[in-house]
Parts: structure tokens; sequence; C-alpha cells
């Protein structure tokens, strides 16, 4: 590996939650990591990598510059306000750094205002919640003001053996409850762990622009539950059908214009096989 690579150090805001703590593992052996927590500190106090940061009351000016990180992974959340500046002063930090790169985790929901077609990542963003607005305005912002040191990833539904969903799913499934599915959604996947090795691609390659980290094939929400479900074993849940057309809608984001090589992409099948590996599940630490 690249010997410049090895000495990154690597900030990761929001290290504790479901997606920053499997890119803490990811890069830990290859990069200086470090991450913030904010409420846990019975599971992150003692170590030493992980700085407690809680958005609406900390400032993270202080915590850059004692990190003085090369790259910033924000997978934070807290109230939209106090993001927002935290985010202006990531920007204002990779101003005064211009070694410095800024990767934002976002999402398909900077879409939602889009309902007849999948998006690619230069379609014009278009928003009906007050989420994916929050997200569009953060993408403005670093796009704006540091456009050559940032990286914008947006997500789609994201699953995996351990990820909320699907444990979830498996609680439905042993206690025969009711799961939500949308019959007439026509959505893009992916796996956690495919997340991390193309974040940890981007970084080693440093890349930047917008990247749509999602699967290459679409699939109805339901069918995919549907198929998981009856992988994982021999009972059902109770499937709940939410209908909120007639026709079907599309909350799918595609790569098109930035595709990772192909050992870094995914399909729908490929999603569901990793939902149903018999391993143990184990909980985030």
């Amino acid at each position: 590996m690249n010997t410049k690579l090895e000495k990154e150090r690597i900030l990761i805001l929001g290290g504790s939650g479901f997606i920053g703590n499997a890119i803490y593992k990811e890069l830990l052996s290859y990069f200086d990591v470090h991450c913030t927590y904010c409420r846990q500190s019975g599971a992150f106090s003692e170590n030493h990598v992980f700085h407690k940061y809680c958005v609406a009351e900390d400032s993270l000016f202080l915590l850059l510059h004692k990190i003085q990180p090369t790259v910033i992974i924000s997978a934070f959340k807290g109230d939209y306000k106090s993001q927002f500046e935290a985010h202006q002063q990531i920007a204002n930090y990779a101003l005064l750094h211009s070694n410095c790169s800024v990767i934002y985790i976002s999402s398909s929901e900077v879409f939602d205002g889009k309902f007849s077609h999948p998006s690619f990542e230069n379609n014009l963003t278009l928003s009906e919640s007050v989420s994916g607005k929050f997200k569009i305005s953060i993408e403005k912002l670093l796009l704006e003001v540091i456009p050559s040191q940032t990286t914008i990833l947006r997500l789609p539904m994201v699953l995996g053996i351990n990820s909320p969903q699907i444990l979830h799913l498996r609680q439905c499934i042993r206690h025969r409850a009711a799961f939500e599915v949308f019959p007439n959604l026509v959505i893009t996947t992916t796996t956690i762990n495919k997340i991390c090795q193309q974040i940890h691609y981007i970084i080693n390659q440093s890349l930047r622009g917008i990247y749509h980290l999602a699967s290459n094939d679409m699939v109805h929400h339901e069918d995919l539950f549907n198929e998981i479900s009856s992988k994982i074993g021999d009972k059902m849940p109770i499937f709940k059908s939410v209908f909120s057309s007639n026709e079907d809608r599309y909350a799918a984001i595609l790569p098109k214009e930035n595709r990772l090589p192909n050992p870094h992409q995914i399909t729908v099948a490929q999603v569901i096989e990793d939902c149903v590996l018999n391993e143990e599940i184990i909980s985030i630490k």
C-alpha cells in the first residue's frame, strides 16, 4: 500500500453509530483512525481513538484542530441546526488545510420528491421530506465551499446480517409480528460490508465527486423482504402492505457517471445472500 495513504489520519464523526462503527472497523488496520461518540460513555470512554463529541454541546473546531485529520467522514446525527453549523466548521477547517478531504454520508432521501424514475449522480436533487432537504443543504454547502475536497456518498437502504432492518425482520419472524412492506415501491439497496469496502477504495484512490453506492439493479420493496424472509427459515412474518400509490413509485438511486470497478459493485441478489448468511449475529461494539 502507498506509504502516503498509510499516514492518512481519518476522523469518523459518528463512529459509534451503525454505519460509522462499521467504517471504523474496516479502516482501523490501515490508517490512523479516530472516531466520535456522544452518549455511549460506557462503551467507548476507555478507547483512546474515540473522542466524546455531542454536536449540540461541544466545539467541533477544537476537536478538528486537536486531531488534525486529513480525511473527515461525516456520519453523525443531531438536530439539523447544530449539524449544519458543524459542517460549516468542517468546511472552514478544510479551507485552511488543503490536504484535508471531506466524505459526507448522504442518502437517497435527496431525491424523495421524485417518484417517476430512478435517480443518477448528476440529476437535480428534489426532496419533500425535512431530512432530505437537510441533506441537500449539506451537500450544497460542501460542494460550493470546498468542491475539490468533497466526496458525496449517497446511500440507498443499507442491509446486512446485523443491520437494524434485518434484526427487526428476524424479530418479526420469531414472534409472528407485523413487518411493513411497500408493494409499489421500487428501490435499490446495498450492504454495510460493501459500503465499507467502497469507502476504503475511495479513500485509497482519493476520489472526489458524487457517488451512488447502490446496487446496479432494482427491486420492489415487498419482493426484497419476501425473498430474504423465505431464505432465513420456514417461518414468515406477517407482512403489512402499505400503499402510497396505485402505480410503481421509485425511491431508487443508481450509479452511472461515477461507477466503481466491478469488485466494488453489488447486485440485489448479493444483498439478499449477505442478509441470510448463517453467521452468529454480533452486537455493535
